[in-house]
């Protein structure tokens, strides 16, 4: 989040059960940063072990925000924007890897979390561009990290701004925080299509 009062984000996974499908939910907060973000998420990986790592974000900005939730499909290899991140650091048009390739796609399997969004009866769409400041820059390195932990499966989803948030701004779209917990359980769920 962006010098925001609200993170949704890290509210609706603080909301989330801390077992879903017989998974073991471990949560973190990762800063706005571009290179926060790669050493807190690195530690957490090394640390956990995890098979999944799922990063939550909000889709807001110049753009204006998303209607639902939104699982990405793909991170690029490319950090591009003009606002700079928390720590003041701007990125326009730098490679996040010079090294590595232009695109990874995720292991999740987002049709079926769309899916079970839906049967939630929440709006849900698969996303081909996470953009290209700090979510896209997460999920990018989420993926570098699988070099290390190759049984490991990354992705990203974007979701809505909290009512809250758009008082001022009537036009943008937003859910309630109680509806994206319902709908990110029902994602995470989606991993496990027989129940395992």
């Amino acid at each position: 989040m962006l010098n925001q009062k609200i993170n949704p984000a890290i509210e609706a996974v603080k909301l989330l059960p801390d077992e879903i499908a017989g998974c073991e939910i471990i949560k973190l907060q990762l800063p706005t940063s571009y290179q926060k973000s790669e050493k807190k998420l690195q530690a957490a990986v090394e640390r956990e072990e995890p098979d999944f790592v799922l990063s939550v974000g909000q889709a807001g900005g110049r753009a204006g925000g998303r209607a639902c939730l939104t699982p990405e499909l793909v991170a690029i290899n490319y950090d591009d924007c003009p606002v700079a991140d928390n720590d003041g650091e701007k990125r326009e048009g730098q490679a996040i890897d010079p090294e590595g390739p232009a695109a990874y796609f995720t292991q999740l399997p987002v049709k079926e979390m769309v899916k079970a969004i839906k049967a939630a009866g929440i709006p849900a769409e698969v996303s081909t561009t996470a953009g290209c400041f700090v979510c896209n820059h997460v999920m990018y390195y989420a993926q570098s990290l699988r070099k290390e932990h190759p049984g490991m499966q990354a992705g990203f989803i974007h979701i809505p701004f909290l009512p809250e948030q758009v008082v001022k701004r009537p036009n943008q779209p937003s859910m309630a925080l109680e509806t994206i917990v319902t709908g990110l359980t029902a994602a995470i769920a989606a991993f496990f299509p027989d129940g395992d």
